[in-house]
């Protein structure tokens, strides 16, 4: 068994350290273990007892802050690999550490478990990298010194008096052929810069009777003409007497070092796995892109770029898969652009495009919408055919910001806006996103102890039966109490706790209080009916979904033919051969499944009959105007034909005038939801409408 690899956190946000335990247990190159410090001064004190692979730290703590965070633990630990972590504001500091030693830095309002096991990787790969460059270097070294060095003399004159093997060999000339010759034409030197003839460094160890290093830069011109790139001295050789008879220099070739020297300098440039500019690099560019539009008075523009499905796609086919994937979007990105544009790769399934010296703004959407045709061609990887698009956001210079970290956070604020709009679409950056983006981020930080300080409730709508009136059913809908904003409807946050990976707790929590509470309606002697969940796509291709479906209904002593798991038309028919084998898994568990928002996606005869659902459930969209659009009540006619066809309930949501009803009724649908019978409520409203029924309770039209 591998050894086990400790990584230490040291970070005060108990969300960052939820998400970095959960990261270790996913990320390869382990095992790893977790370690966790909640200031500088406690994560100092366990460097010093040793054992540390890696350091993840926030620059900003209780007891520090800023670089002097970063100094702290390079000098507790100057041979452990730290990674920094701080907010958007923070990004010079992360920057400038990076300048001193840090591997990387990850964004506090992109951090997720994805975002934090790829870190451990790429810490992973870079360090295996950097070790088999030491290992290489270690290995030119000795064969270097086991050659020799190059020697060549000369006499006061200037010309040739000996050459060693190495010299004969560097320089083309063998020994008999150089004496007394001069010695620019054996040694023939060049700045490698300029191009232009070197000083000669003999006259110089000679003229000022010390010895003189190689000018910098400095290639050698062999006789046949091949150039290599030298280092090293002359020195006056004197005679007994001490006067000066001659000169030598001593020389040899570092073209493999210098190689060495560029290859890590483009490591440190460029992201390990689609070898795409990184953070520091793109940044770089993008201040001489600035310079030079602010001389010539013309824009750029930065498009901030996430793919839409990305994590579907790496949760449920692995990180191999989705690691060929990023290689092949990084691949259709630069053939989008021109040779002096900048892809750059900015983590996760996030990248930056800048476009520089464009001649009109309007430029940058015709790019936009290039990139967005190109990703949505299929991508085959290891004979799957996946899926993806793109939600992109721009922002120009120098209306929209005059400094790197303006334009990058304003493409990156108008992104959220193009995800907003529906995702596989563009926005220009425009002022008042920037409100909807501190929203944004009020809304995700909450989020992250909402769950902690229990600020999530659930309210149930009953679906009734067309035929008998009765309470048939009930639906968990969840509201967020906020103490600040009040009560949050799920449009608001749910797609943000989706973008920042904290869907997968929440949709636990949600079923874990559903089947408590449908318990304690049984406990207390009520007519109990089945509950229906929402589960999203990323629950769904959860690995641990199953596992903690089980768990919940075991601790909870629910039987499972109390509990209705709701999913999309949409979740069903990604990747829908491993589907079928879920729904399987989930039918033999025991619980009944529905299709939610019926008639928005595939609406298929086929897949009905393939996936097998208990019951569909027909979008509300189709209801508003169902009484006077003959489109929508054909649509709505035809949907239940198909369903009863196959024996499969119908129910209608989002009922709220009696004409619905009653068109529902007499084209047979069998049960219906929606504020004409009642509003969603809480727990004990819901327990007294179990007790009365809707028509006692007053809601009922």
């Amino acid at each position: 068994m591998a050894d086990l690899r400790s990584v230490l956190l040291i970070d005060n946000d108990p969300g960052h350290a939820e998400v970095f335990r959960e990261a270790l247990l996913v990320a390869n190159d382990g095992p790893f273990q977790g370690e966790h410090a909640k200031t500088l001064s406690q994560g100092v004190e366990r460097l010093r007892q040793k054992g540390i692979w890696a350091i993840f730290a926030n620059v900003s703590l209780p007891d520090s802050h800023g670089l002097d965070t970063f100094r702290k633990l390079l000098q507790a630990a100057p041979d452990v690999p730290i990674l920094i972590l701080g907010g958007i504001e923070d990004e010079g500091i992360a920057t400038e550490a990076l300048r001193h030693g840090a591997k990387d830095y990850l964004l506090e309002g992109h951090i997720d478990t994805y975002s934090f096991a790829r870190a451990i990787r790429n810490m992973a790969e870079r360090k295996a990298t950097e070790e088999a460059f030491f290992v290489e270097k270690e290995r030119a070294q000795v064969t270097l010194n086991s050659i020799g060095d190059a020697v060549l003399s000369t006499d006061t004159s200037g010309n040739v008096t000996y050459l060693n093997a190495v010299a004969e060999k560097m320089t083309g000339w063998s020994r008999d052929e150089a004496l007394g010759k001069p010695l620019a034409k054996v040694f023939e030197i060049i700045d490698g810069a300029t191009r232009e003839p070197a000083p000669n460094p003999m006259e110089l160890a000679v003229q000022k009777n010390k010895t003189v290093g190689l000018a910098a830069n400095c290639v050698l011109i062999r006789r046949d003409g091949f150039e290599s790139p030298i280092e090293d001295c002359a020195a006056p050789i004197h005679d007994r007497s001490g006067l000066v008879i001659g000169a030598v220099i001593v020389f040899h070739d570092v073209s493999m070092s210098r190689a060495m020297a560029l290859e890590m300098s483009h490591l440190a440039q460029h992201d390990m796995l689609t070898d795409l500019p990184n953070r520091v690099l793109l940044k770089d560019r993008l201040r001489q892109a600035i310079a030079t539009a602010r001389r010539n008075n013309t824009p750029i523009a930065v498009l901030y770029l996430d793919l839409d499905g990305f994590k579907h796609i790496n949760d449920s086919l692995g990180h191999a898969i989705g690691d060929k994937l990023l290689q092949s979007v990084a691949t259709r990105l630069v053939s989008c652009v021109r040779s002096s544009d900048t892809v750059s790769r900015q983590g996760g399934d996030e990248f930056v495009v800048l476009l520089s010296e464009i001649k009109h703004v309007a430029d940058a959407g015709i790019t936009a919408r290039k990139i967005i045709t190109a990703l949505t061609a299929p991508h085959v990887v290891d004979q799957h055919e996946l899926h993806v698009t793109a939600s992109i956001g721009l922002s120009t210079y120098p209306d929209d910001g005059r400094d790197t970290e303006s334009l990058i956070k304003a493409a990156d604020t108008a992104m959220y806006q193009a995800k907003e709009k529906g995702r596989n679409n563009y926005q220009f950056f425009k002022k008042y996103m920037n409100v909807r983006a501190v929203s944004r981020q009020s809304i995700e930080g909450g989020l992250r102890h909402a769950l902690r300080r229990h600020e999530f409730v659930l309210h149930y709508q009953p679906r009734i039966s067309l035929e008998t009136g009765n309470i048939t059913g009930v639906e968990a809908l969840i509201r967020w109490l906020h103490p600040d904003l009040g009560l949050i409807p799920p449009l608001h946050f749910l797609p943000i706790a989706e973008d920042c990976g904290l869907i997968l707790p929440i949709g636990q929590w949600v079923l874990r209080e559903t089947c408590r509470q449908v318990r304690e309606w049984i406990d207390s002697g009520l007519r109990v009916v089945p509950a229906a969940v929402n589960v999203s796509c990323l629950e769904f291709r959860s690995e641990a979904f199953l596992e903690g479906l089980r768990t919940i209904l075991k601790d909870t002593c629910l039987d499972p033919c109390y509990l209705d798991l709701e999913l999309t038309e949409t979740v069903l028919m990604q990747h829908a051969e491993s589907t079928v084998s879920l729904l399987s898994e989930l039918k033999s568990i025991g619980v009944r499944l529905a299709v939610d928002d019926f008639g928005t996606g595939y609406s298929s005869l086929s897949y009905l009959k393939r996936f097998s659902p208990d019951s569909v459930k027909i979008d509300q969209s189709f209801l508003h105007d169902i009484t006077f659009n003959t489109d929508d009540a054909t649509l709505v006619s035809a949907v239940i034909t198909m369903a009863k066809s196959l024996n499969k309930r119908v129910i209608a949501e989002g009922v709220e005038a009696e004409e619905q009803v009653t068109f529902l009724r007499a084209h047979g649908c069998d049960e219906a939801q929606g504020n004409y019978f009642s509003a969603p409520v809480v727990a004990e409203q819901f327990a007294k409408l179990l007790e009365t029924g809707i028509a006692s309770f007053g809601t009922c039209g």
